[in-house]
């Protein structure tokens, strides 16, 4: 299997607030957005929102499902500060603030935010890995 990863699509509970959300930290939607499903470029993946019950059903699952879900996602970012100046943006968007920015014992700096639906995002500098040019995060081969 090719090692890539092409979408991400979270199962929203309210699709309009999700939307909303999102907007008010500044992600713009694609034009192939349709009423039922938005779809936002994050760089090398697309983004997407579905509603959580419609995911379910397209997936052949039970909607039900409480508590941590296994996974965060994350943002990385070039300074300490692009940390702060985030996790602020997105409170002020209607984000809840889990845990504030500080420094880990590994040597970067990070805190969390969880969305309107709890899905956790992590803020994070690493100097470890880079932003290249583009913005996106450089791995050692």
């Amino acid at each position: 299997m090719r090692q890539t990863i092409s979408f991400i699509t979270l199962g929203v509970s309210d699709l309009v607030r999700s939307r909303a959300f999102y907007a008010a930290l500044g992600w713009q939607e694609s034009s192939a957005s349709q009423p039922e499903i938005a779809f936002f470029n994050a760089g090398t993946v697309v983004f997407g929102l579905f509603q959580r019950d419609a995911l379910a059903v397209d997936a052949n699952v039970s909607a039900a499902g409480s508590g941590f879900p296994g996974f965060t996602l994350a943002h990385n970012v070039a300074s300490e500060a692009d940390a702060d100046r985030l996790l602020a943006e997105a409170v002020a968007a209607g984000a809840r603030l889990v845990q504030p920015a500080g420094k880990v014992f590994w040597g970067g700096y990070r805190g969390y935010f969880a969305d309107p639906d709890g899905f956790l995002w992590e803020v994070c500098w690493n100097p470890f890995f880079p932003l290249d040019e583009n913005g996106n995060v450089g791995l050692p081969e």
